[in-house]
């Protein structure tokens, strides 16, 4: 990815509020993945080189067997737990239109977590806004 796609970084909440020299460490470390619809991105159980998924278009929903978890799309990302606790993947992901991705190796997105804590401030803050979401549906 090109320094010029700092800018299309800037626009998504989690990279929001950092600077042009976080923005272009990152956008230098990644690359950018392309999925047709119906193309599996990540599969439950599976470990992977690349480790940290950031939507840029697209629509993905995340399953486990035939129930939908969860319909991300532009903005939002998936792939964090696999990087922070090294774990196997706890769900499949698809592809559900034409999706491209920017794609961070869990090495990559650890030594970025390390370098600049506001990347990992954010990944964090989302992480605890989709527990409080999994546990209100789960007490409903």
């Amino acid at each position: 990815m090109s320094k010029e796609s700092s800018a299309l970084l800037k626009q998504v909440p989690l990279f929001a509020r950092l600077g042009d020299k976080h923005l272009q460490a990152i956008a230098r470390s990644a690359r950018e993945l392309k999925y047709p619809a119906g193309t599996p991105i990540v599969k439950e159980g599976e470990q992977s080189n690349v480790g940290f998924f950031l939507i840029l278009e697209g629509q993905v929903e995340v399953r486990r067997g035939d129930q939908v978890l969860a319909k991300l799309g532009s903005g939002q990302f998936f792939g964090e737990m696999a990087v922070l606790d090294g774990q196997p993947r706890s769900a499949d992901v698809l592809a559900v239109s034409d999706t491209t991705c920017l794609g961070l190796t869990s090495w990559d997105i650890k030594a970025l977590t390390t370098t600049y804590p506001d990347i990992a401030m954010g990944i964090i803050s989302e992480l605890a806004r989709r527990l409080r979401q999994t546990s209100m549906r789960l007490s409903e």
